[in-house]
This record gives structure tokens, C-alpha cells and sequence, in this order.
């Protein structure tokens, strides 16, 4: 599992083969098997293979060719509604209509999401996270028809490779592994930190591309822009606030 790990790569381009009903049901497990919050399970996992169903999704990760090439779309859901409602049936007054919930609740499907992630590259299949999912939450809400106290969190793509991508970069250790205390990082320490990224011949590449002075300004001016961070910020504060997670 580990080699799986560390030799993971995002697979946006996949064959047509389906998957066998028995290779789902065990990427299925593999998420259900996910440590969760209290075993609570606040989490629904939305299955969609039929063709119709993903067209009506395409459009909402931005028409990415692995939504549409894909046999699989996972879609991992934060949910206290089926909690809840059990909750009521048994005299048990639930308090989880707040954003602490909401939180904790995206928490768990993260790590089931990553759990039949894994599962899936251990059966031979590519995935890829959809990052598009908070970004057109509400519209996804309609099409999989999601009820209050659900709200999707992130979706993963799955199929056989159609392509052999490199093994993208990542920061050194030290960038990410504090230990006992967080230790920040001097001027000196950022340098050191991302001159193997900034060097590559990929991120070269993505500059030119993008037409920037560096990587930064690729992600600051290109990727994750001011206006845009506030736009999808307050677009899903209404989705959070809609789907009940905000009785404060």
C-alpha cells in the first residue's frame, strides 16, 4: 500500500471499460471502512455511472474531459441528515444543523473519499479529486438531488489509466512535518523549500504558459485569484446556510 502511495498520479484521461460490479463494491467497503467521527458515519458516498446522469454533471467541473471519459464519478457528500432523522425516531433531540458539523462532517468524507481512492489504485484504476465540487455545490445538490443537512465535498473521477503522467513534485519534508511545535519559516527556509519546484522543467513550462514572472503569481493571478476566492466563498456560505448548516 505504500509504494500505491507514494506513487500516486492524478489520471485525467481513461479507457471505456467499465468497472466490474465486484471492483466497486470493494472501493465501496474500502470507504465505509474510514475513520469517521463518533462511528457516525456523516457521510454519503453518490454512485453515478449512468451516461445521462454524468452529462448533467460535466458541465459542473467545467466540462474536464475525465468527468466525461471516466466510468466512475464518486461523489462524497457531508451528511447529518440520515443521522439525524435517526436521531428523532429515537427521542434523541439532534443539534447538528451548525457549521461545527458541517466541518466535522466534511472531515469524514474526506477521508472516505481517500480511502476508496486508495482502494481503487490497489485494483489497477486511476482516480482524480474534482476540486470544481465546492465550486458549483448548489448546482450539484440539484442534479443528485441531495436534501437538507447533505452538501457534496468533493468528488473523485475512477477508470482504467489511458495515460502515464509524471510524479508530480512535492515540497520537501520539512515544509509540512513540524516537530512538537510548529516551526516557521524564515525568508531563507521558503527559498530553500521551493527552489527544486521552482527549477523544474514543468514549472518553467507552466510560466510561460501562464505568462507570469514566477510560480506564485501562477497560483495567486491565474489559478485562485482574489475575486474568485471571495465569489466561491460566499457561494457556498449560501449552500452551507440552505442545506441547514447554520443555526446560529
Amino acid at each position: 500500500m505504500t509504494d500505491i502511495i507514494l506513487n500516486h498520479r492524478s489520471i485525467r484521461k481513461y479507457k471505456s471499460d467499465k468497472i466490474p460490479e465486484k471492483v466497486l463494491d470493494t472501493i465501496l467497503k474500502a470507504g465505509i471502512r474510514a475513520s469517521n467521527t463518533g462511528n457516525m458515519q456523516a457521510y454519503s458516498i453518490i454512485v453515478t455511472q449512468d451516461e445521462v446522469k454524468k452529462q448533467e454533471l460535466l458541465p459542473l467541473h467545467f466540462n474536464q474531459e475525465a468527468v466525461k471519459q471516466a466510468p466512475l464519478i464518486l461523489t462524497f457528500c457531508a451528511d447529518l441528515n440520515r443521522f439525524s432523522k435517526w436521531c428523532e425516531l429515537r427521542n434523541a433531540k439532534p443539534a447538528y444543523d451548525n457549521f461545527l458539523w458541517f466541518y466535522t462532517a466534511s472531515i469524514d468524507a474526506v477521508i472516505a473519499a481517500q480511502n476508496c481512492a486508495l482502494a481503487a489504485e490497489a485494483e489497477g484504476l486511476g482516480i482524480c479529486y474534482m476540486g470544481t465540487t465546492n465550486y458549483t455545490a448548489e448546482k450539484i445538490i440539484e442534479v443528485l438531488k441531495l436534501p437538507k443537512g447533505v452538501i457534496p465535498v468533493t468528488t473523485l473521477t475512477v477508470g482504467y489509466p489511458d495515460e502515464s503522467p509524471y510524479l508530480t513534485d512535492r515540497l520537501p519534508d520539512k515544509a509540512v512535518v513540524h516537530y512538537e511545535t510548529y516551526n516557521d519559516f524564515s525568508d531563507e527556509d521558503i527559498e530553500e523549500i521551493y527552489e527544486h519546484l521552482e527549477a523544474s522543467d514543468f514549472t518553467k513550462k507552466l510560466i510561460e504558459e501562464n505568462e507570469t514572472e514566477n510560480l506564485a503569481q501562477v497560483f495567486t493571478e491565474k489559478r485562485y485569484t482574489k475575486d474568485n476566492n471571495i465569489a466561491f466563498s460566499k457561494s457556498l456560505l449560501e449552500v452551507i446556510k440552505k442545506q441547514g448548516f447554520w443555526n446560529q
